[in-house]
């Protein structure tokens, strides 16, 4: 009989602090997810086929905008490419994470890479230089994030339709990730690569697919790069 390691005893402590530094942006996240399963709902899916498409397709951006597609009856190749489009940008991270899991092995890795997620990804990416265990420090954070997501998507999938039209819950989207940026622009690129992503995307807004996003974010990395670029020559 095989005995399962134990985890690092420095492992559990690391994992509290992620889960503390993410419960701020928990208010935020929850009308977000109702907004995703009722628009599941709205699109035609059971309550069941709601909470699975959710828990399969863990993406927030990508299921409305999946959910929007079915109910207009778009083929699904069309869908299956315009949320790969919008999640290219966990490629991004991915890339920008990457030195942190060194040594990490690959199964692990995979099981940490379904947990990425844009709040994820900025709590951890904006945790304490001091923190020394950066990897149970995402976990944390992915975990209070995957919790928060499903059950707001449950009760989202549940109530459907019966909840008022009226009810600005979509107002949650945007606000949300204004609270994840804020607080992490602390130097002259990273408010130049914001501004010029949100420029740049609103200025494309009516490109199909949700093009303006990719093409904001890649404006903005470049904005973002040449700013520092300039300041290290400056030097």
């Amino acid at each position: 009989m095989t005995e399962t390691m134990p985890c690092p005893p420095q492992f559990v402590p690391a994992l509290w602090r992620g889960m503390r530094a993410f419960a701020p942006l928990i208010p935020g996240i929850v009308p977000f997810s109702m907004v995703a399963g009722i628009a599941a709902v709205q699109a035609g899916f059971t309550p069941v086929q709601s909470i699975a498409f959710s828990l399969i397709g863990y993406a927030g951006a990508a299921q409305l905008i999946a959910s929007q597609m079915v109910a207009s009856h778009a083929p699904t190749l069309l869908i299956l490419l315009s949320t790969l489009i919008v999640n290219l940008r966990f490629t991004m991270y991915s890339v920008s994470m990457l030195p942190l899991f060194v040594g990490v092995s690959l199964p692990k890795r995979w099981l940490l890479a379904y947990g990425i997620t844009d709040q994820a990804y900025a709590v951890t990416m904006g945790r304490p230089l001091t923190e020394p265990h950066p990897v149970a420090y995402y976990a944390g954070a992915a975990v209070l994030m995957w919790l928060t997501w499903q059950s707001g998507t449950v009760v989202g999938a549940l109530l459907g339709a019966r909840i008022p039209a009226n009810w600005p819950l979509d107002f949650a989207v945007p606000l949300s990730f204004i609270a994840l940026l804020v607080p992490v622009l602390n130097s002259r690129p990273q408010v130049v690569a914001a501004a010029m992503s949100a420029v740049v995307a609103v200025i494309a807004h009516d490109l199909p697919f949700r093009l303006n996003l990719i093409l904001g974010a890649v404006c903005g990395v470049t904005a973002g790069y040449l700013v520092q670029r300039s300041q290290g020559k400056s030097k």
